[in-house]
């Protein structure tokens, strides 16, 4: 049976009567609380509740109960709430208000507390406000005075602080005086490097080996190296060694920002190859090395792979690159070079045509003065000779076969 909530108060009191002592199953539905409230306020008028007798009272309660499902004790209160003032109306949600007892006063001396002794602890600031009103007898410490150490951290969250004082701590930008912080610009001249650094992970807990990768910005001529560590004792005599690999003169040399080439060991070593720039990457710039970030992945990584090497094979590494690694990057492997066009906005465009494809040899040769360029004791045609002393398949197929025999000593179980 469903109960309409319509003209309900027109039921007589035995009709009422009769229909809560039935076990009828009621089906009941309500959109709104207003509308029980309603209801019960007309059949509450309807029967002239006020007048009844106390049995025909508990009929009408009863009655209601059961067609507004609302409890017994609720029931009450609403009933008397219709005696007292002939309306049942829903009363407005209110929040708790609990009283306050830090003022806004408070909490802008406790900002001014903290601003002056730079965030001590809660515990701290606890006994500077004790002192503050005990020792020296300032008003405004009397009631934080009492505060616990714990209540310091939520008065620091709250709103009313935060406006008065805003905390903002910004990176801090590391000072080295080493390097000139900006992009080389080659002018499509040969001799401006960059390097960077690719680790090779840990070994029984140890650091592995580290490569040391440099790449020519124009010519893309590759030297890779790798030492123990990136202490100077080992970084030094490699970077010498595979600086001394170029054919050309150095001009410039570009690094990130870390620590094992921004030192003064290493300027020493660019003074003495008589290197005339050495610039480091700007901040937000990930393009100021991109050349040879590049490089890491898709010639080291995918060469030598992610695998553990101990720092122990670091010089037999060295020697395979130097004997058949480096040769290769620069004799055999093609690589691209992007033809760049600047559309009506300015926007530059980068194309890699399949003429654009040479390797760092071809790209050096192609160069205006080329020759000019190479260190003392280099020539065009020692170049030559070293170029076509094997097919590129076959210089290919040798460093293949060296890196395997290398790679299954360096990581053959001990």
């Amino acid at each position: 049976m469903t109960i309409r909530m319509r003209n309900l108060e027109r039921l007589t009191l035995a009709e009422m009567k009769e229909f809560v002592t039935t076990n009828r199953q009621v089906n009941w539905s309500v959109a709104e609380r207003a509308e029980v409230y309603e209801l019960m306020e007309r059949v509450l008028k309807a029967q002239q509740y006020r007048r009844l007798s106390k049995g025909q009272k508990g009929i009408v309660r009863s009655f209601l109960s059961k067609v507004t499902a609302v409890s017994r004790a609720q029931l009450t209160r609403l009933i008397q709430r219709w005696m007292e003032t002939r309306r049942i109306d829903r009363k407005p949600m209110q929040r708790p208000r609990f009283p306050r007892r830090y003022t806004t006063a408070d909490i802008a001396t406790l900002a001014e507390v903290d601003a002056a002794h730079e965030d001590l602890s809660g515990p701290a600031v606890r006994h500077l406000c004790q002192r503050g009103w005990e020792v020296f007898g300032e008003e405004r410490f009397q009631r934080l005075a009492e505060i616990s150490a714990s209540h310091i951290y939520n008065l620091r969250r709250s709103a009313s602080y935060r406006k008065i004082r805003v905390s903002v701590q910004h990176t801090q930008a590391r000072q080295v005086s080493i390097g000139e912080r900006r992009q080389p610009d080659p002018k499509g001249r040969a001799g401006y490097l960059r390097v960077d650094t690719v680790h090779q992970g840990q070994h029984d807990g140890q650091p592995g080996v580290y490569h040391i990768n440099a790449v020519d910005t124009v010519t893309q001529w590759q030297v890779v190296g790798c030492t123990e560590t990136i202490g100077e004792r080992h970084l030094i005599p490699v970077l010498e060694a595979m600086l001394h690999q170029f054919p050309f003169r150095i001009l410039g040399f570009h690094c990130d920002n870390g620590s094992e080439f921004l030192n003064h060991t290493v300027v020493k070593l660019l003074n003495k190859l008589l290197v005339e720039e050495f610039t480091k990457s700007r901040a937000y710039r990930t393009t100021d090395n991109a050349l040879v970030e590049g490089k890491n992945g898709a010639v080291v990584r995918k060469q030598i792979g992610y695998g553990p090497i101990a720092s122990e094979h670091a010089q037999a590494m060295q020697k395979f690159y130097a004997a058949y690694f480096n040769p290769y990057l620069n004799f055999h492997r093609p690589c691209g070079y992007a033809t760049v066009t600047i559309n009506a906005r300015g926007k530059r465009k980068r194309t890699y045509r399949p003429k654009d494809y040479r390797t760092p040899y071809e790209k050096l040769t192609s160069l205006p003065a080329w020759e000019k360029s190479l260190k003392p004791g280099i020539t065009a045609e020692l170049l030559r000779k070293q170029a076509a002393a094997r097919s590129d398949t076959d210089a290919a197929r040798r460093m293949q076969n060296a890196k395997l025999a290398l790679l299954a000593r360096c990581r053959k179980p001990r």
